[in-house]
């Protein structure tokens, strides 16, 4: 069997690491000395548990979406991360990372966001904790993302429009990067997804790996076995994929299937399919497939898709991509539009819009789908906050 795990040094095969300036490596090194044995303690793991339980609201339910499986002739559970407070899987991250920062003697947390929903997840662990928060996000996300940046200036976070490049997530990344090197003794970076320097990516991924913990258990509960055939998720930095398959990595009786960002197409050039046109690079410190020229300048990415739109996509899926583990395909735009509004319209579901690229799996695996496979697809946020782009495109 493969292994997929990570390794000591915090690689996945050739992909991870710890790529950082100098003045980063006291605080990460610190974090890599002592994060595994703080989330290990009992005291974290009873605190973090009651607040996913009564705070959060887990577990969050796995629905049989009856209409969605007659349509495309098997069995289609939706894991419903949208149902959780704030709205999406994000939460569990944040929730979890402070609670390490409160441990670790941290007492500013910094973030960056893409489409607002780890940046509302960590503006509201910070209001829980009593702790100042500064989000970083880019300001073409801060325009087409403003219910979630007025949700973070309500719960007391400075957001921060990031004006370089073609201002998205990547830039927001390169800003709370800069404010961390600035701010290394006091500072504690809550990273959103399963990127940045080791031990980043795993902890990320085992804070979201509650997902699988509870589809295990769940799906043994509505099919009486604790594995589906398919796993599916909608795949950018990476997290909601990690957290959806962190117990079924090595199990090759599921097939795992992601989406990553198309966008116009990756013919085109406007797009953020990392995966399918990347090469091996360093990106926020990691090493992974990058969106890149020949000379390593970063492509500047592009989704409809506020949280895909980032040119790399963390260790963990590189590996698992690289050795045919998990399958990604690019969805674009249209795809994940019409995907959304079948899922509004078939279920009373409307997701957002990172998610809907994971339902446009559907249709791009329906010939493969035997009427008795089950397909867990995980919703991994609620489209309250893609309205404004959901509204432009509908259809009367």
């Amino acid at each position: 069997m493969k292994n997929y795990e990570v390794s000591k040094d915090g690689y996945y095969g050739e992909f991870g690491g710890s790529y950082i300036p100098e003045i980063l490596h006291k605080v990460v090194y610190d974090l890599q000395e002592q994060y595994e044995a703080i989330m290990n303690s009992k005291d974290f793991k009873e605190e973090f548990h009651a607040l996913l339980k009564d705070y959060v609201g887990r577990p969050s339910p796995l629905y049989y979406a009856s209409r969605l499986s007659e349509k495309y002739g098997c069995k289609i559970y939706l894991k419903r991360e949208d149902l959780n407070h704030t709205g999406a899987h994000k939460i569990n991250n944040s929730l979890g990372q402070i609670l390490l920062a409160k441990r670790m003697g941290k007492t500013r947390i910094i973030c960056e966001t893409g489409a607002g929903q780890h940046g509302v997840a960590t503006a509201t662990a910070c209001a829980l904790m009593n702790l100042p928060c500064v989000v970083y996000m880019g300001a073409t996300d801060v325009e087409r993302q403003k219910p979630n940046v007025e949700r973070m200036k309500m719960l007391g976070a400075t957001v921060v429009p990031v004006q370089s490049g073609n201002k998205t997530l990547k830039d927001a990344c390169n800003e709370a990067i800069r404010d961390w090197c600035c701010n290394p003794r006091d500072t504690f970076y809550i990273i959103g997804s399963t990127m940045g320097p080791h031990p980043y990516p795993e902890m990320v991924a085992r804070m979201q790996s509650v997902i699988s913990e509870e589809i295990k258990w769940q799906i043994k509960e509505k099919e009486g076995r604790d594995y589906p055939d398919y796993l599916m998720a909608c795949i950018g930095g990476g997290s909601n994929a990690a957290g959806t398959i962190y117990h079924y990595k090595g199990d090759e009786r599921v097939n795992i299937v992601l989406a990553e960002a198309g966008g116009l197409g990756v013919e085109t050039g406007e797009t953020a399919a990392s995966l399918n046109i990347g090469t091996v690079g360093i990106l926020h410190g990691s090493k992974m497939y990058v969106m890149q020229t020949e000379d390593g300048q970063i492509i500047e990415p592009y989704s409809i898709s506020a949280g895909l739109d980032y040119p790399g996509v963390g260790p963990m899926h590189c590996q698992m991509f690289k050795e045919g583990r998990s399958k990604v395909l690019p969805i674009t735009d249209q795809e994940a539009l019409d995907a959304a509004f079948e899922l509004t319209k078939l279920e009373g579901i409307i997701p957002a819009l990172e998610s809907a690229h994971a339902l446009a799996l559907l249709p791009r695996m329906k010939d493969k789908f035997k009427k008795d496979d089950v397909v867990v697809l995980t919703v991994s946020g609620r489209g309250d906050k893609d309205m404004q782009t959901y509204l432009k495109h509908i259809k009367n």
